[in-house]
């Protein structure tokens, strides 16, 4: 099975629980954690690596177990390792924000993955059901535009469809419309925009209904294995696989890329802006394939190479457009023309 119908199919935890922050609270956060001096460039591409290599581990597990019941057991050992770390905090939260952020968990792990995964299984290809996952940043920019009011300078948005196209250059051989239901195309398209509401949803939270990094993403983990028991369990049993391979695809995917992709997607949401962050990952397909030809031998191309740049010229694009948008001083009263009154 080619890496890139598996890259995009398998989600991942985004930081969807951790709130905008206040300006104090976010700089003593600066000086206190030392990764915030390394620059940010560095700390985009370790996401990278971490991001991908959890489509990797996948393309790993499909040889030893169904996809949905290393993800069951890989939200258990988490749930499991990180309770004696968090317990307290837990305990302490009152149940208003445990419920919310339960809630935007649903969303961002278990949304995701159900509308993808479902549009699949309805006959939708798995091309054109993974692209949906690639337009994150684009149904971000949308989605708050529509709803919040919020604006994105001109180059931002080029940006945005610039890195869209470097991701289509390098997917469109595995793309097709199927022979599916009219209805089950709009299942992973629901399952994007999924994820794009929890983003927002948290993104409107208020400081005071924050919870840490770790508590948040016990939480989101343990809504995961309640929903993902509840989705394999009605098709198959949930009992672990007795062999090495099952093991290590579960150790796999709950170390790296889960502490790894989620903790420096945090560091680099705090350090720059959403859709910075999210536009960088359209380079995930590229960063994925290399992983692919490095562990399995699978081919390279000049396609791969070609969409690779377009894409990274969307990302420039994009951080040039919001670094213009902040060096832009604001217009006041006083730079306006004045237009002497009418009698």
């Amino acid at each position: 099975m080619n890496i890139i119908l598996i890259y995009q199919i398998t989600p991942f935890p985004y930081p969807f629980g951790m709130s905008q922050l206040s300006q104090s609270s976010k700089d003593k956060s600066i000086r206190l954690h030392w990764l915030y001096a390394v620059p940010l460039p560095l700390l985009e591409a370790a996401l990278l690596l971490s991001w991908s290599s959890g489509f990797i581990g996948a393309r790993f597990s499909i040889s030893y177990a169904p996809a949905l019941l290393v993800v069951f057991w890989r939200y258990v050992v988490l749930t499991l390792l990180l309770l004696p770390f968090v317990y307290r905090q837990i305990l302490n939260t009152p149940f208003r924000i445990l419920l919310k952020n339960a809630g935007i968990g649903l969303l961002a792990m278990v949304g995701y993955m159900i509308g993808v995964t479902q549009g699949i299984a309805s006959g939708v290809p798995a091309g054109l059901a993974a692209l949906c996952a690639d337009l994150l940043p684009l149904g971000m920019a949308l989605l708050a535009a529509i709803f919040l009011g919020e604006r994105l300078a001109l180059q931002v948005w080029l940006g945005l469809l610039t890195g869209l196209l470097g991701v289509l250059w390098v997917t469109h051989n595995v793309l097709g419309l199927g022979h599916a239901p009219i209805w089950a195309y709009g299942l992973p398209v629901a399952g994007m925009v999924s994820l794009a509401v929890a983003t927002l949803w948290q993104k409107r939270s208020r400081a005071s209904e924050s919870m840490g990094l770790l508590p948040n993403l016990w939480l989101q983990c343990l809504v995961a294995v309640f929903a993902f028991a509840f989705i394999e369990g009605s098709q198959r049993s949930l009992a672990p696989i007795p062999t090495m391979g099952f093991t290590l695809s579960v150790i796999w995917t709950a170390t790296l890329p889960t502490f790894g992709g989620y903790g420096l997607y945090w560091i680099c949401l705090r350090r720059s802006s959403a859709t910075r962050v999210a536009t960088v990952l359209y380079l995930s397909p590229p960063i994925t394939m290399i992983w692919a030809w490095a562990m399995f031998g699978e081919p390279l191309s000049w396609q791969m190479a070609l969409g690779m740049a377009v894409s990274s010229a969307g990302i420039w694009m994009v951080i040039r457009g919001e670094a213009s948008e902040k060096t832009t001083p604001p217009v006041t009263d006083a730079d306006r023309p004045q237009v002497p009154p009418q009698h």
